[in-house]
């Protein structure tokens, strides 16, 4: 897509802005008509119409941006919250509003627009600017993927009867993104376990008690609890994570966020009792599979 919409313009240096903060795949720049003063703008430099057509790893790694510079405005701009909006109607490049707001009304996009002058904009990105946290070394780039959509994704058939104890089938992108996504993360309990991807076809019985068992390889009356991925995730996508690691938390905030994405009906399922507890969680993707990680919960 060639560099239309003004927002590429403003990444290509064609036309100036308040900038706050860039990286190399994001900007965020002041509104030059704004609701209130600090209302600021955050984009991804590659031009896409419509925010959720992003991938989810683009869409991801755009709101862990997104959180550092609320972070910013926060500081730099009296006010009670941050508020979110992406509206997607007004210029054809997907962006997302952040803004300092006192109460409800100040995220009205019905009120009229105030008017900020030239020394006041210069005075409020720069002050925004300097209270946006530094980029945590190390943090794990989210590149584009073509593949990384329900669309663009091949449809991979299984060569085998059941996969082998959940292992990824190396032709399948979404296992593959999975596995990049996992990558040194540890759950943490009383003890500590990997996460593992893995990939199942889905059973002909339907998701039965009995057939989860089965696939964690488990007796078939084992006793099964579900739980939702956001209040099992909930000590590692804390601000600074169970470790107090703000690196950790958003990967296991992208990795939640890919999960709730990209895979449909997304659950955590708990098999037995303690202090050894397998778990699965298993979403629905195309082509008759179900796919996810596995770790282990120590309960004692």
């Amino acid at each position: 897509m060639s560099n239309t919409s003004i927002f590429s313009r403003i990444v290509a240096g064609e036309l100036p802005a308040y900038k706050v903060a860039e990286d190399e795949h994001h900007l965020a720049f002041l509104d030059i008509t704004p609701l209130v003063e600090g209302h600021t703008l955050v984009i991804p430099k590659r031009e896409v119409d419509y925010i959720f057509d992003l991938p989810p790893a683009e869409l991801a790694a755009l709101h862990l941006f997104a959180q550092r510079v609320a972070r910013g405005v926060k500081a730099a701009v009296p006010c009670k919250r941050v508020g979110v909006a992406v509206i997607g109607l007004e210029v054809p490049h997907a962006h997302i509003h952040l803004i300092p707001m006192n109460n409800v009304s100040d995220m009205n996009f019905a009120n009229p627009k105030i008017k900020v002058d030239e020394r006041r904009m210069n005075e409020l990105a720069a002050a925004i600017g300097a209270q946006v946290p530094a980029l945590v070394s190390g943090t794990p780039a989210l590149p584009p993927d073509p593949r990384d959509t329900k669309g663009g994704r091949e449809t991979v058939e299984e060569t085998e009867p059941q996969a082998k104890a959940g292992q990824p089938t190396p032709d399948d992108p979404t296992l593959a993104t999975l596995r990049d996504l996992t990558t040194g993360l540890v759950y943490m309990s009383e003890g500590d376990a990997p996460l593992q991807p893995v990939s199942f076809p889905a059973p002909k019985s339907g998701l039965t008690d009995a057939a989860l068992a089965k696939l964690a390889g488990l007796p078939a009356d084992t006793k099964v609890e579900k739980q939702e991925l956001t209040y099992f995730l909930r000590n590692h996508t804390a601000d600074n994570g169970v470790l107090g690691n703000p690196e950790l938390a958003n990967r296991f905030k992208a990795l939640q966020m890919y999960m709730k994405q990209e895979l449909n009906s997304t659950q955590v399922y708990r098999f037995g009792h303690g202090p050894q507890v397998p778990v699965l969680v298993l979403g629905e993707a195309e082509g008759g599979k179900l796919l996810g990680f596995k770790t282990v919960l120590t309960e004692t």
